[in-house]
């Protein structure tokens, strides 16, 4: 596991273990969203989706398709799920993430063609963040657009941190179609599957059926924990904010 990876997974998973007083417990709302439900009208693409909740989890992992609940569902044109694949995929967060990617392929001589030094380090950076572009734009908004499929995560936001943890890594294999329902997700698996197939080109190492089985499992493997993140960064914050706020009272005393 890359240690960018390693880190978001004990970011999330820690959620897992604590108390019911925890990080991960939502924050008590008087009207809490209903996971799954949708309106009964007939749906609209394109009008006006609700903004998602903040557009970086802790101030670098792109948020821009993740929305709080399902009520009042209304799909995406084909020009807005392009527009999402754009804003996660030339966000700063994404330069960041592929910068941190890159640095350990570099590390781990995981192309030894690439060489070393400096100029290695842009050829590790570039093709890593070519990655997350290339990944971006299948999953979000070529064959979401193709086979009409909703590109977005909405957060489950209640019950046990286990089964809002099975919610979101579910979500890699099932989500939204524009016409209302649920179905397989075929523009997550597909997607990243074209996207390592085109990585192919610029990684000349990494050609074999079995690199590209890895290479597949990473990329599902790293969409589930930004899952993760999304639906519990929420309450993190939540519980941050609410702990800083009882600090600041006791030293006002």
């Amino acid at each position: 596991m890359t240690f960018p990876m390693a880190s978001a997974f004990w970011l999330t998973f820690s959620c897992l273990f604590v108390s019911s007083s925890s990080l991960c417990q939502p924050p008590k709302s008087e009207n809490p969203p209903i996971p799954g439900a949708t309106n009964e009208t007939v749906p609209h693409p394109g009008a006006n989706p609700p903004e998602p909740e903040v557009k970086r989890i802790f101030g670098i992992i792109p948020n821009y398709r993740t929305f709080p609940t399902l009520v009042n569902y209304e799909p995406l044109t084909a020009s807005q799920k392009f527009k999402i694949a754009a804003q996660d995929s030339f966000d700063r967060g994404t330069f960041i993430l592929g910068a941190a990617f890159g640095g350990q392929a570099q590390v781990s001589r995981s192309n030894p063609s690439f060489g070393d030094g400096v100029g290695a380090y842009a050829h590790y950076l570039a093709t890593s963040y070519a990655d997350f572009v290339i990944g971006d734009f299948m999953t979000e908004a070529i064959y979401p657009s193709l086979l009409r499929q909703d590109p977005r995560y909405f957060r489950k936001g209640t019950g046990t941190a286990w089964s809002r943890a099975g919610y979101s890594i579910g979500q890699l294999f099932w989500t939204h179609r524009d016409s209302g329902g649920s179905q397989l997700n075929y523009s997550e698996v597909a997607g990243n599957a074209t996207a390592v197939a085109i990585s192919n080109a610029y990684y000349p190492e990494n050609r074999d059926a079995g690199d590209a089985l890895v290479k597949l499992g990473i990329q599902l493997g790293v969409d589930g924990v930004a899952n993760m993140l999304k639906e519990f960064s929420p309450d993190i914050y939540h519980k941050l904010l609410h702990r800083n706020g009882q600090k600041g009272s006791q030293r006002s005393l």
